[in-house]
């Protein structure tokens, strides 16, 4: 998968699969305190059929499993990933991976219907030596939380903005490592998961935005990594 720097003040330009940018992280860092209840959301079985739990599949070790969430409701079962790269999407053709169009759920709000129409052909997600990076495959932005992305020992969180076209790294393994052996467990704000990772499609949350909590954004996920690597 190919990465460059594109010049500053020039759109993204719609790339071919696989191929993108990195990004611009220089003004798109929103900051905020997250002090929702902890209450555990709701989770629903949804109509989900899942390839990656068959005999041989179980036989491998993965590196993360995927969660789906529309507002506080998981929506269908985890998804396990065992390949170096999953693609995650809506509406992709030929395309093998997450398909979040298949998850049914009754009685969605028309806000969760307009923002799975927006996911498309969604996110590439890679295991890479340096850590996990996320490629924005879709039309619209994605929004990144994650422990490797956080200030240590601070309870302002960071989102970063990513625009269509270009990646981040989610998760740096290094930075991890670092952090679980510096960070002060008391500056957490309810539960604490040093390996989990959050993305929601094309809706922001925090200050900047009416959703302070990612919680009341449409379509998320949770990536939840392995401690193997």
């Amino acid at each position: 998968i190919q990465r460059g720097a594109e010049p500053k003040g020039r759109r993204a330009q719609r790339l071919p699969p696989g191929f993108c940018f990195f990004a611009d992280l220089s003004d798109s860092t929103l900051s905020y305190t997250e002090t929702e209840a902890t209450n555990s959301p709701n989770v629903t079985p949804g109509d989900f059929s899942d390839a990656s739990t068959s005999p041989d599949a179980v036989k491998r070790s993965h590196w993360c499993n995927v969660a789906y969430w529309e507002h506080r409701t998981r929506v269908g079962r985890l998804y396990t990933v065992y390949e170096q790269s999953v693609s995650i999407f809506y509406d992709l053709p030929q395309g093998n991976g997450f398909c979040l169009g298949q998850l049914n759920l009754e009685n969605r709000s028309e806000t969760v219907r307009r923002t799975r129409s927006k996911i498309g052909y969604g996110i590439l997600l890679s295991k890479e030596p340096d850590g996990v990076w996320a490629y924005n495959r879709s039309e619209h932005p994605i929004f990144v939380n994650s422990p490797t992305l956080d200030i240590p020992n601070c309870r302002t969180l960071i989102v970063r903005k990513v625009m269509p076209g270009y990646s981040i790294k989610v998760f740096d393994y290094e930075k991890s490592c670092l952090l679980q052996h510096a960070t002060d467990l008391d500056y957490a704000d309810g539960p604490y998961d040093p390996n989990s990772v959050r993305i929601s499609f094309a809706k922001g949350w925090g200050p900047c935005y009416s959703r302070q909590f990612i919680t009341s954004c449409p379509c998320w996920l949770e990536i939840l990594l392995s401690n193997n690597r």
